[in-house]
């Protein structure tokens, strides 16, 4: 699922990199409002969680360079209101979490983790179950995406996992 993530980001950033400059921001009545506003979300969204999982008992050391990162304050935060900063900064997640996706073991899958959400209410989860809540929440939003890039006559191609899964012999 990382790799498929960071596939789909690419191709995602690329389609919106031809989009002109002035739409990107342009509130479309999306649920984050424009097409700046749902790539902020995810970005917003992947380093809340990914801030949580760097609390696991296994003390990932592949997050280690997510923990500087500034604490989101809302949902629909805009973290990079330039388009290229952002870009940048979803290649630095994409490739963080795929280092540590690559890390893990079924025993550091096992296990629960508690946190507090950003309302402060405690939660204590199954850690698999997190990573797929994860994994999924990306998938989610970028179909949000790729739906406001076909509205303004913008295909992305395929965005099919099963494109990335190799046939068997």
């Amino acid at each position: 699922m990382a790799s498929y993530n960071e596939w789909m980001n690419s191709k995602l950033y690329a389609a919106v990199n031809s989009m002109p400059l002035h739409t990107i921001a342009e509130n479309k009545g999306a649920l984050f409002g424009s097409m700046l506003g749902t790539l902020n979300h995810i970005v917003v969204a992947d380093t809340i969680w990914l801030k949580r999982f760097a609390m696991h008992p296994a003390k990932f050391a592949e997050l280690a360079p997510v923990l500087p990162l500034p604490n989101p304050t809302a949902m629909d935060q805009i973290l990079f209101s330039d388009f290229d900063v952002l870009r940048q900064h979803r290649a630095f997640l994409d490739s963080t979490i795929v280092r540590w996706a690559n890390s893990l073991t079924d025993n550091q899958l096992s296990v629960n983790l508690e946190w507090a959400n950003t309302k402060g209410i405690v939660s204590n989860k199954h850690f698999y179950s997190l990573v797929t809540h994860f994994f999924n929440h990306q998938t989610h939003h970028r179909g949000q995406a790729t739906t406001l890039l076909s509205q303004a006559g913008i295909d992305v191609g395929t965005t099919a996992l099963l494109a990335l899964i190799p046939n068997e012999t």
